[in-house]
């Protein structure tokens, strides 16, 4: 992602209106991973540093999320992440890929209603698919585990973290098998005017490979209201503090947009 893709985001959310008086409570919304909110975040990563050549990776993560009322008391919200790469020297003599990567699928179910101390909590399966449409772009196997988040939200602040773990079960014999941890603690800050910063790591551990990948993010969201429709337009950076033997190193590039659908 160029330096000039972030100034036509922060440009588009300048001019898009200001915000009204509930805009802050929908971009606080956005902050927890198990809202009862209907969004669909475009999600741009540029990441360099792979291989001996230096390589590079634009990933763009769609990301629904999209909850549904089981009953008065809970909740499921189905979180979809799927990811769509252009890959260039990220292994010797690999070239480039351009396509669809693995989508990861999350059902989250969780209460209505925040514990008495005020907690937000939401736990469920998470499936690996194998939906790579080249090898260097997917782990060619099914695979599931379990997933939760735990999180507070007090005044202007939510933090808390999200994880999940899956695990391989079917898929091609020849290609390794998984065994990963996934780790996102997370804290965010909203403003009266609807501006969120946060920051968080989107850590994952190979138990196979024993490696440790470890991102760390820091973004500014602004939400506004363009015609009735509220978008959240985000710019941000990430370092990666830890990576496998040839990934990424150094500092990476993040933007988003997300459109909302309040009910």
């Amino acid at each position: 992602m160029k330096p000039k893709s972030f100034l036509l985001l922060v440009a588009a959310a300048g001019l898009a209106g200001k915000a009204a008086a509930g805009d802050a409570d929908l971009a606080k919304q956005l902050s927890n991973p198990v809202a009862s909110l209907i969004s669909v975040p475009f999600q741009f990563n540029y990441d360099k540093g792979y291989g001996l050549a230096d390589g590079g990776k634009l990933l763009l993560n769609i990301q629904p999320v999209i909850p549904f009322s089981i009953n008065e008391d809970w909740n499921v919200i189905s979180r979809t992440i799927v990811p769509v790469i252009l890959q260039n020297d990220i292994a010797e003599r690999s070239g480039s890929q351009f396509g669809l990567g693995d989508i990861v699928q999350s059902f989250f179910f969780s209460p209505k209603q925040p514990t008495a101390g005020g907690a937000i909590w939401g736990m469920g399966p998470a499936f690996l698919l194998p939906t790579g449409t080249d090898r260097l772009l997917g782990a060619e196997k099914w695979g599931l585990g379990p997933t939760g988040v735990l999180l507070k939200q007090e005044g202007p602040w939510t933090y808390g973290a999200l994880g999940n773990h899956i695990w391989s079960v079917a898929g091609d014999s020849k290609r390794s098998d998984i065994s990963s941890t996934f780790l996102q603690p997370f804290i965010s800050y909203t403003t009266e005017t609807a501006w969120t910063i946060g920051l968080d790591t989107e850590s994952t551990y190979n138990w196979k490979g024993d490696q440790w990948s470890v991102p760390v993010n820091f973004t500014v969201s602004k939400l506004a209201v363009i015609g009735q429709q509220p978008v959240s337009f985000s710019v941000g950076a990430r370092y990666w503090a830890a990576a496998p033997d040839n990934g990424p190193d150094g500092w990476g590039i993040r933007a988003g947009i997300t459109f909302l659908f309040p009910k």
